[in-house]
This record gives C-alpha cells, sequence and structure tokens, in this order.
C-alpha cells in the first residue's frame, strides 16, 4: 500500500481526504478528537513544501434546512488554532470561486473545502460516488492523500472517485489504523474478543468471521440476552432480537467453548435511570425484569479471561451506556485492561466515545476512529477506499 511517505509532495497541489465528521453544538465543535488525528498528516504535507486542499463531510445532508447546521466553517476556525496559520474556508465544493482560490495557492497554504455532502443534495452525488463529480475534484490537485479512516468502508467520490483519477496514497491516520487491526488477521493468543452493543444483527459479520481465529468470545450489551434466550434463560423485558435466535443457538452448539456469556446482570423493570436496580444471577430474572448492565459476577469473569490475553479487540460498551447507572461494566472493565496494560484494541464508535469520555481513550494499545470501517475490517469485508488506491 502506498503511502505518504512513497510520494513527491514538493510544491504539488496535496488533495486530502481528512474525516472531519465531529459534533458540533450551536455552531462549537464539542469534541475536536477527528481533528486532532488529521494534524501529523496536514503537518507533513506543509513540511514537504505543498499546497493542501482538505476535504470532509460533515452529518448528512437530505435537504436544504441541513445546510448550514453542517457547514464546515467551525472546523476550518478549529484547524486555525491547532495549526497557528491561516485556513482559507471555501464555502463551495465546485466552481470558479474554489478553482480560483486553488490556483492562486502559495506552498504550504491550506484551503478547507465545504462539506462534501452539500453535492448529496442533487442526487446524492457525493455518496453515491457521482463520476464525473471524483473526476472534477481530482482535476483540482496532484495528488491525492486519503486520510479518512472513519470512511473508508464507503465508496464517496471524495474518495473512491478522486483515487479512481490521480496519483494516490494513504496518510499516516490510515496507517497506523491498518498497522493496528492487521495485529488481529494472524493474532497471537490468547485473543480474547468482547462483544457488546444492542442487537446482534450488527454483529454477525464480526462472530463468524473472528469465532475461528479467538479463544474466547466475550459478549455482554443488549446483544447478550439474544444468546441467553436462545440457551433457554428467562431474559423478562429485556432486548431480544428474536429474528436472530437461530443464529445464536447454532454459533453455541458449534462454538460451546469459546463463547462466554454474562452470569449475572444489573436488573429493573424499567428503561430509565429513575428505578432501583439490582445485580441477578441469570437463572433469577422474572418476566418483568430487564437487564440493563452486567454484574459484577460476570465483570470477575470476563477480567479472568482478559488477564491472559496476548491481544483483545473490544466493540460496542456493556449496558445501557447513555444512563449513568448502567456505566458501571463497561467503566470497570476498561479500567481493568488500562490497569493490567493488556493490549486491547477499541473497535471504534460507542465503545472509543465512552472511553474518551471517562479518560482510558489515550491509555489503551489502540483506539479506532472508525466504527463501521473497523467493524467491516473485522468481519473481513473489502473495504472500498482502500481498493482504489491499491
Amino acid at each position: 500500500m502506498k503511502t505518504i511517505k512513497d510520494i513527491n509532495l514538493d510544491n504539488k497541489k496535496v488533495l486530502i481526504r481528512c474525516d472531519f465528521n465531529v459534533p458540533i453544538k450551536e455552531g462549537k465543535i464539542v469534541d475536536d478528537t477527528r481533528i486532532t488525528a488529521a494534524l501529523p498528516t496536514i503537518k507533513y504535507c506543509l513540511e514537504k513544501n505543498a499546497k493542501v486542499i482538505l476535504f470532509s463531510h460533515l452529518g448528512r445532508i437530505k435537504e436544504e434546512s441541513d445546510l448550514e447546521k453542517n457547514t464546515l466553517a467551525p472546523v476550518a476556525k478549529r484547524l486555525e488554532e491547532l495549526l497557528n496559520q491561516k485556513v482559507t474556508f471555501i464555502n463551495k465544493t465546485r466552481g470558479e470561486e474554489l478553482e480560483t482560490a486553488i490556483n492562486n495557492m502559495n506552498n504550504k497554504d491550506i484551503i478547507l473545502v465545504q462539506n462534501t455532502r452539500y453535492e448529496d443534495l442533487d442526487g446524492k452525488k457525493e455518496s453515491k460516488n457521482n463520476p464525473e463529480l471524483g473526476k472534477y475534484w481530482a482535476s483540482l490537485g496532484d495528488v491525492f492523500v486519503n486520510d479518512a479512516f472513519g470512511t473508508i468502508h464507503r465508496a464517496h467520490a471524495s474518495n473512491v472517485g478522486i483515487a479512481s483519477n490521480i496519483d494516490s496514497c494513504i496518510g499516516f491516520l490510515i496507517e497506523k489504523e491498518l498497522n493496528a487491526l492487521k495485529e488481529l488477521d494472524n493474532p497471537k493468543h490468547p485473543f480474547i474478543v468482547v462483544l457488546g452493543g444492542a442487537k446482534v444483527a450488527d454483529k454477525i459479520g464480526v462472530i463468524e468471521n473472528l469465532v475461528k481465529k479467538a479463544d474466547k468470545i466475550l459478549i455482554g450489551g443488549g446483544m447478550a440476552f439474544t444468546f441467553l434466550k436462545a440457551e433457554g434463560y428467562e431474559v423478562g423485558n429485556s432486548l431480544v432480537d428474536e429474528e436472530n435466535i437461530e443464529f445464536c443457538k447454532n454459533i453455541i452448539k458449534d462454538y460451546a467453548e469459546k463463547i462466554i456469556l454474562p452470569i449475572d446482570v444489573a436488573v429493573t423493570t424499567e428503561y430509565s435511570e429513575k428505578e432501583e436496580y439490582k445485580a441477578k444471577d441469570i437463572t433469577d430474572l422474572e418476566y418483568n425484569e430487564m437487564g440493563l448492565d452486567i454484574g459484577p459476577k460476570t465483570e470477575k469473569l470476563f477480567e479472568k479471561y482478559l488477564e491472559e490475553a496476548a491481544i483483545a479487540v473490544w466493540n460496542g460498551p456493556l449496558g445501557v451506556y447513555e444512563f449513568e447507572k448502567y456505566k458501571k461494566g463497561t467503566q470497570d472493565l476498561l479500567q481493568y485492561v488500562v490497569e493490567n496494560n493488556i493490549k486491547i484494541i477499541l473497535g471504534g464508535g460507542d465503545i472509543v466515545a465512552a472511553a474518551s469520555t471517562s479518560g482510558y481513550k489515550d491509555k489503551v494499545y489502540h483506539a479506532s476512529t472508525g466504527g463501521g470501517a473497523t467493524l467491516e475490517y473485522l468481519e473481513g469485508k473489502t473495504l472500498p477506499g482502500l481498493e482504489a488506491i491499491k
């Protein structure tokens, strides 16, 4: 795979696809993690005397009213602060204003192009990888660097489209992500997988791919109750993915020694933080109760397996993480892996958000910036953004 270090950037117009899809409230950026993650690649291009043109999407654009709230203007401002230099924001995705600004650039100048998904207003040209749009954007530069791991599993005009028309490579962020994830291709053993989140349906591909490699798969979150129901337990009003009970039965039957389910859970009678909860063994749930987190015995069980791990990967929280009361299982296990220096890869999305809010994100071996991309990698799927560069 060609990386940014394999390309001559001197005096070149370098198009960089970043992932600036950051949370913004009332015009202010809530979390700039994805912006700071792009800085090493941007700074390297500036050091190499390049003209830097940045592309990113932000949110979804379905109608005119989505445009203003999904402008990249706040990102340009934050980039200026982080880089301590001017970032010219062009409030267009194509046309004379953009072309003139690029043609008038000096080396080491930076331009940020408006949200690529503004093009989705007219027939989803960005999201559906319109060939003319990809060709047009490619015509604006000499070199393309894809550094947006969070969208590498999608074929968009701003990644696959540009890469199909111009000399291309990957940036430092994608290189770092791939190097970490490649350790799971032929993992050292014991290899432990931790899976949480709501639905089994979201993780079927991951389970099918990793169960062959893993020594143990520890299952928590809402998805655990589908497995428990498949095993014949009373799960009350807990979340159950009825359509995939049969899948769970078959996985347990074929890999009984590998699938580790909760032995106790935090139960209550109402999906809220108001009601009191208590830890109960999974054999003792009543018909009107629901489990919203793993219990203390399950925490100890999961810790026992993680303690032995040569490497581990974790995707999805182990409880209803948006409720303060039901963060405990996830928080305790994150604390355990950090304090015991367990080599663990957090597979993007909610589990990285959980690690970030609790201060553990920068203390684990690797926290992925791409939830969907990481999941598809773990499923063994082809990633279009990478294929275009290969």
